[in-house]
């Protein structure tokens, strides 16, 4: 049995899987007690660890200590690459690349037969495109949606305000309200602009993944929800390295 890893910023999420095929999965809030406690019992069982990480190295090096507490298989960290089964990254330095962003890029490769866009929304928003020929025409990050909203609390003086759905764009009438449809109004034009790169582009499918993919989906987004696409890519990426 193979135990996945992807470790984001705030939250951890894991797989198992045996020949490929998805045992159990799920999530844990980094910082909010042991990801893994729920799956204890299994682990003796792993006979292979892989992992995709963009936390910085002292947190990654904690990571590797408690998995090996964890588990006796080898853990093996997987990073961006130049190029793999005629997916070409686009970077000419790809180690400053996310390794999220690839094995995401990755899995959505294996499922789609034309061009695409793979938008990640988690703390931070990502988006790259990627044409049928497996060239990828670069992408964005920007500050998610989270992280926009606990900057305004923490950096800007006098603002005060309720976090709340984000729906309407218009003009808001109160700091709560200008706050939230400020974001909404940001996000929309995020999905407008991503819609008109695909379309220039001549790219035909959306993939979104993340914690916050449901709330783009509602502003409006047109894709198709993943919530384990970094895994998938994960998935495929750690059998090929072992010769699966």
């Amino acid at each position: 049995m193979k135990l996945l890893i992807d470790a984001g910023n705030t939250r951890l999420k894991w797989r198992l899987e045996q020949d490929g095929l998805v045992l159990d999965e799920g999530w844990s809030a980094l910082g909010g007690g042991d990801p893994l406690v729920g799956i204890e019992g299994r682990l003796d069982a792993v006979s292979r660890v892989g992992v995709s990480t963009v936390i910085r190295e002292e947190k990654r090096l904690e990571l590797l200590a408690y998995l090996q507490q964890k588990v006796s298989a080898p853990v093996n960290f997987h990073w961006a690459e130049a190029r793999r089964c005629g997916l070409q990254n686009s970077y000419a330095d790809v180690k400053t690349m996310g390794a999220d962003r690839w094995h995401g890029m990755y899995g959505a490769w294996k499922r789609c037969k034309s061009g695409y866009a793979v938008i990640d929304a988690g703390s931070a928003i990502t988006v790259d495109y990627v044409n049928s020929t497996g060239e990828h025409l670069g992408g964005y990050i920007l500050p998610g949606l989270k992280m926009m909203l606990r900057s305004l609390k923490s950096d800007a003086a006098r603002i005060l305000f309720e976090a709340g759905a984000l729906s309407g764009s218009d003009p808001g009438k109160s700091t709560a309200e200008c706050v939230n449809q400020g974001l909404s109004w940001l996000s929309r034009a995020m999905i407008e602009r991503v819609g008109r790169d695909m379309s220039d582009l001549g790219l035909s499918q959306a993939l979104v993944t993340g914690g916050d993919a449901g709330r783009l989906l509602q502003l409006g987004l047109e894709g198709a929800h993943y919530p384990s696409l970094v895994l998938e890519g994960l998935s495929y990426i750690d059998r090929e390295m072992a010769g699966e």
